[in-house]
């Protein structure tokens, strides 16, 4: 038994795409067959690429007979993508690349073809792989979007020769951006079959050869296979939440207010720290997103600027030039593409806060030049103009009771006792005053 299972290990080293016409190689007799499974339900990042390689060194290590991933993406960058299509065809074992939930577009495109079986659950859909810019737009028609397609379109190619899948269908989704269902990729032989679960597609792949990358087949028996499901580590489950603009966008905004109002209020301590620590989040999940860092520091620097308009009087010009960076930066900061999940609510989360600074901005300035207008009823300037009642004779000097207090007081004409008199200018902590007539 235990040399049996050492030659099934040994068999499951080869890799992909099954081949109806290659020649079966023996079933491994004995031990039940290892299936690892994991779920890629996310947009393609450096995370996911990171739990996707580490799933696969994890099987490895597991003495795994075949891995099946099971795939639900809109898309996402072409860098983590490559990285998961190479560690497929590099796996020692053969990978299956089942999509269900909905779709497997743009880069889920890419790794679907790339995997040794390619199989799609019914309703479900894969294409649309036109490239399209990570941080603005590709204007249609220029050498960037000339460049980027021709080489996605080459890299396409060469996955679908090798793979020996429909070449032409698969180009069609790189350069016009063609989606197909199930079928039609069955149809065209974008994929090797349709099946509705892990286990429909184990009894389909029992004992059938699978070709792999690099030419190689493999026969595996999957009838009484044992399913080990390889679940995302909490550290990567962590970084996949902050892996989204939304979160990013809250972050940092959190974080400048909570040290606003620590240096505003020093000693609270609380609110320094939470900004602080939602600070340094936000620079964790700035390598898994696409950001644009000069729109990125415009948003930064449009939120200054309104602290700013709060310490020093600009008359407004402080706030025009926030909104501005503020708009200007969350257009650049993030993309409007559909790869991006969240990026188009990060924008109009930045959109909102900008408008939201405006009017609260404005309603300030309105305030503070109102204040400006308004007569002063406190210190010395309060007591301009203000009248009272003459307790002695004034003629020039003698005292008066004015604002609730008694006043040495002066007059350049005399003053009877009990006159109503006002204030008319302060020197030092004597009045200069005059008669108010009836």
């Amino acid at each position: 038994m235990a040399l049996a299972a050492l030659v099934g290990g040994l068999l499951c080293q080869a890799a992909t795409a099954v081949e109806p016409g290659g020649a079966p190689a023996a079933a491994t007799p004995g031990a039940p067959a290892r299936v690892f499974v994991i779920t890629l339900d996310e947009t393609i990042h450096p995370v996911s690429a990171r739990y996707f390689e580490d799933s696969i060194r994890r099987a490895t290590d597991g003495q795994a007979d075949l891995l099946i991933a099971r795939l639900d993406t809109p898309g996402g960058l072409v860098t983590s993508m490559e990285s998961m299509v190479t560690a497929i065809t590099h796996a020692p074992f053969p990978v299956v690349v089942f999509v269900h939930g909905a779709k497997a577009a743009s880069a889920g495109f890419f790794l679907t073809l790339a995997a040794d079986v390619a199989v799609m659950a019914p309703g479900t859909r894969i294409g649309a792989a036109h490239p399209v810019l990570a941080v603005g737009e590709m204007p249609e028609g220029s050498v960037m979007n000339e460049k980027a397609v021709n080489d996605l379109a080459a890299y396409i190619r060469t996955i679908a020769e090798n793979r020996r899948r429909n070449v032409e269908a698969a180009e069609k989704a790189v350069r016009e951006s063609v989606s197909y269902t199930e079928q039609e990729a069955k149809k065209l032989g974008l994929i090797d079959f349709i099946a509705r679960d892990e286990d429909e597609i184990l009894a389909r792949l029992d004992g059938v050869p699978i070709r792999r990358f690099q030419g190689e087949s493999v026969t595996l028996a999957l009838a009484h296979a044992r399913i080990t499901s390889l679940d995302k580590t909490a550290q990567e489950r962590f970084l996949s939440f902050l892996a989204n603009p939304v979160v990013a966008v809250v972050l940092l905004f959190a974080g400048m207010l909570g040290v606003y109002v620590e240096v505003t209020h020093p000693g609270l301590i609380a609110p320094g720290l939470a900004g602080a620590v939602c600070l340094l989040l936000f620079l964790v999940s700035m390598p898994y997103l696409p950001v644009n860092w000069i729109g990125m520091g415009l948003v930064v620097l449009g939120i200054v600027m309104f602290v700013l308009e709060l310490k020093i009087v600009s008359h407004g010009a402080l706030t025009a030039g926030g909104i501005l960076c503020l708009v200007v930066g969350g257009v650049l900061a993030f993309p409007s593409q559909p790869g991006i999940p969240g990026a188009q609510f990060a924008r109009a989360l930045i959109f909102s806060i900008a408008a939201t600074g405006a009017v609260m901005m404005a309603i300030l300035t309105w305030l503070l030049r109102r204040t400006a207008t308004l007569r002063k009823v406190t210190g010395v300037e309060g007591l301009l103009l203000e009248q009272g009642t003459a307790i002695t004779d004034l003629d020039p000097q003698g005292q008066v009771f004015i604002h609730g207090e008694y006043w040495n007081a002066r007059a350049r004409r005399a003053v009877p006792r009990g006159a109503r008199v006002r204030v008319a200018a302060v020197d030092g902590l004597t009045l200069e005053v005059e008669e108010v007539s009836s």
